[in-house]
């Protein structure tokens, strides 16, 4: 499990957590390390890394035994749970896992995670998008926000909420707002017509190979127009609806054509809104709320993948 410090993690609601539990639970050994932890020696991929033990509803959750070294191309599976943003760090650690992606599952594949922005992947789909434009320019911005009555500007290295604001047609703060997004015109980002059904709460479709592994909504609290579980957003479980099965009908094929295993659509009124691939949560409150173990599904995939 390459990941952020095992300090961070809190059992209630870490999916890195649940898929740790879930291995050790099924009798696999599980090794914690850092981005920083990874080398490259010799052609092979080395890592220090340490032997996890997992511990349900107590904090800290997970406890760390000794440093050992280990050639990743002799381990079954490689999560990469790094929490967003991809930056610097985040794209060395794929350059380096390109070197056993043959050899090893890896979890979503490293190629993969370069090449799909969480913002920008679903541009591939428009059909499924809310009307978006993609730029640093500011009068388009503020043509686009004029002309959808409303829209939501995203860094496009944002997340958990983070790095997103509303901008409205006639707000005297509305050139000053794209002005600070776009730091005056170096930054490009994404605006996308604001969509008001967002109050009644966002979904989190979790895909597993392609496939439903599961739905919940998250709603927005103390007028936030932010649903993120991240920010304060209260999470309901859902069925499917025929809008949400367009999507993903539209979707999981390039997921598994990409090696994007396990990944977290977010879907507002029936459109794509983004497709979270880095580190894609939800997992611990889908089993909550179900009585299930969907994280046990994931480790199921993944044994029946590399053969265990």
């Amino acid at each position: 499990m390459i990941m952020d410090p095992v300090g961070s993690v809190r059992w209630f609601g870490d999916t890195s957590f649940a898929l740790m539990l879930s291995a050790q639970e099924r009798g696999h050994r599980v090794f914690h390390c850092q981005a920083r932890d990874l080398s490259l020696v010799d052609r092979q991929v080395r890592v220090v890394a340490r032997q996890a033990t997992m511990t349900d509803q107590v904090d800290p959750p997970i406890t760390l035994g000794e440093s050992v070294v280990l050639n990743l191309a002799d381990v079954d599976v490689v999560f990469v749970r790094i929490d967003p943003p991809f930056d610097s760090r985040y794209l060395t650690v794929t350059h380096l896992l390109d070197h056993i992606r043959d050899v090893t599952l890896v979890v979503n594949d490293p190629r993969a995670l370069r090449d799909a922005n969480e913002k920008l992947y679903g541009c591939r789909f428009p059909d499924v998008m809310p009307p978006m434009i993609v730029t640093a320019d500011r009068e388009q911005l503020l043509s686009f926000a004029e002309a959808h009555d409303g829209a939501v500007l995203k860094a496009i290295d944002g997340h958990g909420g983070r790095g997103i604001m509303t901008l409205q047609p006639g707000d005297r703060n509305e050139r000053a707002i794209v002005d600070q997004m776009t730091n005056r015109g170096r930054r490009t980002v994404m605006a996308q017509k604001f969509l008001d059904t967002v109050y009644d709460g966002d979904r989190r479709i979790l895909l597993l190979d392609g496939e439903l592994l599961g739905a919940i909504s998250r709603t927005p609290s103390g007028g936030d127009f932010r649903a993120n579980i991240g920010v304060g957003g209260t999470v309901e479980l859902i069925e499917i609806t025929a809008s949400d099965q367009r999507v993903i009908d539209a979707i999981a094929p390039a997921l598994r054509a990409d090696g994007l295993w396990f990944v977290g659509l977010d879907v507002i009124g029936g459109f794509l809104s983004e497709v979270n691939v880095t580190s894609p949560s939800g997992v611990r409150h889908l089993a909550r709320l179900t009585g299930t173990r969907p994280d046990h599904r994931i480790l199921e995939w993944a044994e029946k993948r590399v053969g265990k």
